[in-house]
């Protein structure tokens, strides 16, 4: 159950729709108008083989169905249906996996962030701008350092541990009364330190997986700032959507990885996803914060249990993965038991 503070600009009540339906015809229209305009592209591109590659890569457009509208609904990006899907029952090389997740999600994130602007959804703009900086040089150093490093089986695992973390006290905060900041109480340098470093973290695992800094802001966002998720989750898909571009250039353009068979699986996905991401990021103004928790959470239990039961787990995987577990557990366990960013009323002031 969550507390409703009424005449408090600084809390939200999770219960109203922030958006109504008067109001929303412009948006739609807009939406509606971006969706034509890449269909257009897209097949001035594609063409004569527009319908050839969806037929030869069907599986795809199929994944990225459900791909994008979670990717624009909640805090884990599309990479994170995508590379899963693709290496480990599609059997795509996890190279092309990842560089796919990048491709598609700097369409369909960038759709969906669009979207979100158009819809005038309450986000965090210091976030996305000093998060994204921190991103940028993540995602660089882990695409071209790291990533030719280690294993795809323990990459994979590594995210899973991570964000299977994160489900744990999410779903404590989620069944507890508890209020929400609408906004960041204050920004100074000491956040904008915090939101670099969370960036580049992120931006590390965007590299390595093909997303995370997402997730990753989202539970910094949720569990330290006490931002109501149904703030902190469209803040998490524009930063998703900057970050993924930035990985999507550095892969075409320097480091040659997004080969012809990428751009086909890439081709076969786009019409469906500048759909589906903002479709996506429409219906989560429609839920409150605790359904956008619960969403969230079944999400990453299918993570979770997927990667479990399809990744070949040796003594190595298990044991790392077991140890980067408890680490993000204990910073998240720190991050919510916290004080200096919960809400005025909730600390005792005015």
């Amino acid at each position: 159950m969550f507390l409703r503070i009424k005449r408090s600009p600084a809390l939200i009540d999770n219960q109203t729709v922030i958006h109504p339906t008067d109001r929303l015809n412009k948006p739609l229209l807009f939406s509606t108008a971006l969706a034509l305009a890449v269909w257009l592209i897209w097949y001035a591109y594609s063409s004569p083989d527009s319908l050839s590659i969806i037929e030869e890569n069907w599986t795809v457009t199929l994944t990225m169905v459900f791909g994008s509208f979670i990717a624009g609904a909640t805090s884990e990006g599309g990479g994170a249906v995508a590379f899963p899907v693709f290496t480990k029952v599609l059997h795509i090389a996890p190279l092309d996996a990842k560089v796919f997740s990048l491709a598609i999600q700097s369409v369909g994130m960038t759709a969906a962030s669009l979207t979100i602007i158009a819809l005038r959804v309450p986000v965090a703009w210091p976030v996305i701008a000093w998060a994204s900086l921190g991103g940028l040089v993540g995602v660089s150093i882990s695409s071209t350092a790291l990533a030719p490093l280690l294993p795809p089986a323990l990459l994979k695992m590594l995210f899973t541990a991570m964000i299977a973390a994160f489900a744990l006290p999410l779903t404590i905060l989620t069944w507890q009364k508890r209020l929400y900041n609408d906004t960041l109480p204050f920004f100074g340098a000491r956040e904008k330190a915090i939101w670099l470093l969370t960036g580049t973290v992120g931006g590390g695992m965007t590299g390595l997986v093909g997303s995370g800094i997402d997730i990753i802001c989202f539970s910094v966002m949720v569990l330290w700032f006490r931002l109501s998720e149904k703030v902190s989750t469209p803040t998490s898909v524009i930063l998703m959507a900057v970050n993924a571009l930035a990985g999507f250039a550095l892969h075409g353009f320097l480091l040659d990885s997004f080969n012809a068979t990428v751009e086909r699986y890439w081709l076969a996905a786009v019409p469906v996803v500048v759909i589906g991401a903002p479709l996506g990021a429409y219906c989560c103004t429609k839920l409150n914060s605790r359904a956008i928790a619960v969403i969230l959470i079944l999400l990453i239990l299918v993570e979770l249990l997927s990667s479990l039961i399809l990744i070949p787990l040796t003594a190595n995987i298990i044991g790392i993965s077991l140890t980067v577990f408890v680490i993000f557990l204990w910073f998240y366990y720190r991050m919510a038991r916290s004080t200096r960013y919960r809400p005025a009323c909730e600390r005792g002031e005015e």
